[in-house]
């Protein structure tokens, strides 16, 4: 590219010679060219353009463009711009090969430290120590005196390489169909993000990579812009730069002073047009993207980069890098995903808080750092305990003498005492955990859809189930967004359905029709049906399509109005805004006169009005006292009815006396009143139901509008969220913020307090009251528990809302791209109900997690005390170390997929939610652990101990090395899966249900898997021989066996009995991060969110859990990618 931006100073024509040159494919203008121009800004952009092109209008014929009919629609010429100015698309960064993906599996410690033992346990097996002196080592070679079982040796160190190799494999194949689903899900969304450009004269939307240079694109507020572009027409545009500039104020944007407009900033105010000038990657965040470095190759440079830039790292964590090679090795993922994006971050993200650690994730690290430790402590005590009693019973008690040639035996077995150690830390680590995890959020993420909840965050999936509060908004969410007016106010009379125009005096209809038609967004209209009998379709603003509507229904067309005033003929526009609440045009009158249009919110307009049109059309005075009258007989009762009233009025000034244009205030005011119209927006049928189940599940509801107290409390009324004849509160904007403002007016968390428990209307607020509210009731500690609060928005003003909620929905249909990028969860309907879905769907994902935990720690309990026992009395574990890992594969893998994906019942949304600080594992869970782990224990030392009696068979307790596989010990193994198998069944409840096998037909991946993992055990058992240690068992001892899993069942029925409330000794586990473990950590970390029990992972302890936090890192990576 630099040459070509070197090349292009030939081609700017001198001004004297305005001849168009001949360039590429006949366009007057080279990429290079466009693209020097975009990196220009406010008065040298425009001296450039009138050097070059003359104006803009210039630049549009060099681009064989018209700025009012746009381009033709022809596929050719469309595809031509594409091959020489590129495309509007950033191709992604590459996604991991699998190889990389099963690279990074293998970084796992503990498969590393089990990599090693069995390396080291087969290359000890092919050396056979010269065989007279074994009788020197003692009897410890008792085993290998048989040939073929000395050959054997090397298959216990192949078989664990093997399942090694299984499990890397599915680690690997899990992340990779993660990223394909996430991916797949980047580009839905992508392909629902259209714009509006003009092209033969048409407004059409096309699809945002369908831009090319070229395009005549309509913008208007709330759009993120998609290319760069230079404005041709703008009304009032206000623009947010700060992705790009990190300046947070709003730019004004206009044709003759600075109309340079940039991908990837947001519109704040106004509307306008623009001709697209740069697309994709040579659009102004393009060349960012590929600065850097989409692409793969740059990878590792970034990678340093990230970490020379990363400030936040703090110094203990490189410290404890330096001490640890492997933990350098164990965060690379971590960082190239964090670090190498913190530049985009900081670009994208300037002035945006970071969200914090979801909760699930801080309980999950706490859990399994504690299991963890446990884990590794007991693994060491075992070793060491072998280690112990093979070296005092050899050589105290048997008086030997160490000798040169028998160092290989010796060392085989302490070879073998170490895969013991490590058999019993992998099975006490969950290492299954994060895969849980990822497997129950991706499956809901993916179910979701269907339920019109499009996923951008995956934890905010979990999060949702846990929410106590929900801050609507009321258009569009809780009422159907089809506006239509019912009730008016015109000339001295009330209306209470559409006059006819008949009774209307022709100037009153003739002022109203062109107030409604001229101020309005052109974009907004109101087109035919798509269908025979089906209502007319509103595009653009639903406030104004009910107004053009209302024109539409007094007989009247206001395309014919626009057609004789095109926009371009507009004097002055100012738009509407959260703060004016009004929208006013002026236009030039014949006379050289001009008149201002207006429309606005009844009661801030009517303060402006000193006129009104009587029943003649003539001015009369309207004064305070009629004002009040007004209000209190028009306003009110229609405000009562649910109504949104509008009010439209006019005003002229003379051609002599030229208002300041700038001063608004003075400019609007003096108005005449024309017109007030009532606006129904019926509320959807299915929302009082949907609000009802929220509230049974403890989730409180409240209201947030702009709309006037009394339409708004007619609205919250038939919804349901107020109930006459309860104590609540209805407050306006105004009034919430004097209960909640200390004297020098800054807001005091005691009064917040005071305020929001009780309210459930917010009227007539602007958006800083909502995220003032939301953020009050997130850090309200007055509870017995935190809030988690989500909240709808569709509006640009309602993005630091969204940000600040723990969960932020915004609509897909009627929302703007900044909701959306502020936002979690996009509703693809725009409905109510569908957060009650994702409410289902983020407890069901809590649960799922917690039934994993269940049956993941039972036989955690049950193998680790096996194993440790086992070993100490016994020197060899009675399960081995490939028996551990198909457990383990059982238990993590298998388990995961089966738990996770139970469908969600609606008997979900019977509970109250769980909050931020219930602990992940109950007490009814702890029981139910315990208790399961009681009955395997006796089961399998009876076994252990007493088995060969019962059974009449062999003892396999101090069986030498390299024996053959016992029947014994293959009990053991059988009965200890099949009771897996069979508590599996009980793990599917958590609330101490009776019915275990409730809905189990429904979830067809629990049965396959319970089934499939039986007809595997079968293969195992009866043919697996050596390498799995087992030796085939007649069908006798598989039917007691299968005798002993079933027991389970019974078993779980008993306990079931016990009151969970008797068992005050048992303790929860599991808990959130404290409050005051919270504030410490803010404190410390700032930017890089390490609670204490990661910062322990880094020292290099146990980093096993990394997966977990790769998966997170990922997914919020990815999601920032785009």
């Amino acid at each position: 590219m630099g040459d070509m931006a070197n090349s292009s100073i030939e081609f700017h024509p001198k001004p004297q010679q305005q001849r168009e040159m001949p360039h590429v494919g006949g366009f007057g203008c080279t990429l290079a060219e466009l693209r020097n121009l975009m990196e220009l800004r406010g008065v040298e952009a425009l001296q450039k353009i009138q050097e070059a092109y003359g104006d803009v209008s210039g630049l549009c014929r060099r681009l064989k463009t018209s700025p009012t009919e746009g381009l033709a629609d022809n596929t050719n010429d469309l595809e031509k711009r594409r091959q020489i100015y590129g495309q509007n698309f950033i191709p992604p960064k590459q996604p991991k090969t699998f190889l990389q993906l099963v690279w990074e599996a293998l970084q796992d410690v503990t498969l590393i430290i089990l990599e090693v033992a069995a390396i080291v346990s087969l290359g000890l097996s092919f050396y056979a120590p010269p065989g007279e002196e074994s009788e020197a080592c003692g009897n410890v070679s008792g085993g290998a005196e048989d040939e073929g079982e000395a050959e054997a040796g090397w298959i216990e160190g192949a078989a664990i390489l093997l399942s090694v190799i299984c499990v890397v494999l599915v680690t690997a194949f899990n992340d990779w169909s993660k990223e394909k689903q996430f991916r797949g899900l980047q580009s839905r969304i992508e392909q629902e993000q259209k714009f509006t450009v003009i092209r033969n004269g048409q407004l059409l939307q096309v699809p945002v990579a369908a831009l090319v240079v070229g395009d005549i694109a309509q913008v208007k507020y709330g759009d993120l812009l998609p290319a760069d572009g230079v404005l041709i027409q703008g009304n009032d545009l206000k623009i947010d730069e700060s992705s790009l500039t990190g300046e947070s104020d709003h730019v004004r944007k206009s044709a003759d002073k600075d109309p340079m407009l940039l991908s990837g900033t947001h519109v704040m105010e106004g509307s306008g047009r623009m001709v697209v000038t740069a697309v994709g990657v040579n659009s102004q965040t393009g060349i960012i993207f590929t600065l850097l470095g989409a692409g793969g190759e740059e990878e590792e440079k970034k990678d340093k980069k990230g970490k020379q830039q990363d400030g936040a790292m703090d110094s203990s964590q490189t410290r404890a890098k330096k001490q640890d090679g492997a933990v350098a090795m164990e965060m690379q993922p971590l960082k190239s995903a964090e670090g190498g994006e913190m530049e985009e971050r900081e670009k994208k993200k300037a002035n945006v808080p970071k969200k914090e650690k979801s909760v699930l994730q801080g309980k999950l690290t706490k859990l399994a750092v504690q299991i963890g430790k446990a884990g590794l402590v007991m693994s060491a005590i075992t070793v060491i305990i072998l280690v112990l009693y093979f070296v005092i019973e050899t050589f105290v008690v048997d008086g030997r003498v160490w000798l040169a040639e028998c160092t290989p035996v010796y060392v085989q077995y302490f070879v073998k005492f170490f895969i013991i150690g490590v058999t019993v830390l992998v099975v006490a680590v969950p290492e299954g955990l994060p895969l849980a995890v990822t497997i129950s959020l991706a499956y809901s993420v993916k179910k979701m859809m269907k339920d019109n909840n499009l996923v951008r965050h995956l934890d905010a999936c979990e999060t949702m189930g846990n929410a106590t509060a929900i801050c609507s908004d009321k258009t569009g969410t809780l009422t159907t967004n089809r506006m239509t007016v019912v009730q008016s106010y015109l000339g001295d009379t009330h209306y209470k359905e559409i006059p006819a125009p008949s009774a209307l005096t022709p100037k009153i209809l003739d002022l109203l029709v062109h107030a409604i038609s001229i101020n309005s967004a052109y974009t907004t209209k109101i087109l035919p049906p798509e269908k025979e009998g089906a209502l007319p379709r509103q595009v653009g603003n639903k406030t104004e399509c009910a107004l053009l509507g209302f024109v539409l229904d007094l007989k009247r067309d206001f395309q014919p109005v626009r057609e004789q005033i095109p926009e371009d003929k507009l004097y002055k526009v100012y738009t509407f805004n959260s703060v004016r609440k009004s929208m006013s045009t002026v236009i030039r009158m014949p006379d050289g006169g001009f008149r201002l249009f207006s429309k606005g919110a009844s009661e801030i307009l009517l303060k402006k009005c000193t006129n009104i049109l009587n029943s003649n059309g003539e001015l009369r005075g309207f004064r305070p006292r009629d004002r009040d009258d007004m209000v209190k007989k028009i306003i009110e009762p229609m405000a009562c009815d649910g109504l949104r009233t509008i009010c439209i009025a006019y005003r002229d000034f003379s051609a002599i006396q030229e208002p300041d244009w700038d001063n608004e205030n003075e400019v609007v005011g003096e108005l005449t009143c024309i017109a007030v119209v009532g606006i129904e927006d019926p509320v959807r049928p299915e929302v009082p139901e949907a609000i009802r189940k929220c509230q049974r599940a403890g989730i409180t509801v409240r209201m947030v509008t702009g709309d006037n107290i009394n339409t708004a409390r007619a609205i919250a009324a038939k919804c349901g969220i107020i109930h006459p004849g309860e104590d609540f509160l209805c407050l306006e904007g105004k009034e919430f913020n004097r209960r909640i403002r200390n004297e020098k007016g800054e807001i005091e968390q005691e009064r917040l307090d005071k305020v929001w428990p009780k309210l459930r209307v917010l009227a007539r607020s602007s958006p800083t009251d909502k995220h003032t509210l939301v953020k009050g009731i997130i850090d309200s500690t007055t509870g017995e528990q935190r809030q988690v609060v989500a909240v709808t928005g569709d509006g640009t003003n309602d993005g630091p809302a969204l940000k600040k909620a723990d969960v932020g929905f915004a609509m897909g249909i009627a929302g703007t791209d900044v909701a959306k990028e502020a936002s979690d969860i996009i509703l693809t309907d725009d409905n109510f109900t569908s957060i009650v879905k994702a409410v289902m769907w983020g407890r069901n994902v809590y649960d799922s997690i917690s039934k994993f935990l269940q049956f993941q720690l039972t036989v955690n309990v049950v193998a680790v005390i096996v194993a440790f026992t086992g070993a100490c009395i016994t020197q060899d574990s009675p399960l081995k170390a490939v028996q551990m890992l198909w457990v383990n594969l059982i238990m993590d893998t298998f388990a995961s997929l089966a738990l996770a994906t139970e469908p969600p019942t609606e008997s979900l949304l019977l509970r109250k939610p769980y909050g931020r600080d219930k602990p992940l594992i109950s007490r009814t869970m702890m029981k139910n652990i315990l208790g399961h782990a009681v009955y395997q224990l006796t089961i399998i030392f009876t076994l252990l101990f007493v088995g060969e009696l019962f059974f009449d068979i062999d003892s396999g307790r101090n069986a030498p090395l390299h024996s053959p596989p016992s029947e014994h010990y293959t009990i053991i193994f059988n009965t200890f899966v099949m009771m897996q198998l069979f508590n599996e069944i009980n793990a599917r409840k958590i609330h101490g249900e009776r019915n275990v096998f409730d809905g189990i037909f429904s979830n067809p991946i629990f049965c396959t898997i319970v089934l499939g993992t039986f007809g595997i055990q079968i293969v195992i058992v009866q043919f697996g021989g050596k390498p799995f240690s087992c030796s085939p068992l007649s069908t006798e001892q598989w039917l007691w066996c299968l005798f002993v899993g079933v027991g389970e069942l019974v078993w779980g029925q008993v306990i079931a009995t016990i009151p969970t409330s008797q068992l005050k000794c048992l303790k929860e586990a599991g808990h959130g991060p404290g409050k005051d473990e919270m504030t410490d950590e803010e404190l410390a970390e700032g930017e890089e969110e390490i609670d204490h029990a990661e910062r322990e992972l880094r020292r290099g302890q146990i980093l096993w859990f990394r997966g977990l936090n790769r998966i997170q890192t990922q997914i919020r990576h990815d999601s920032q990618e785009y």
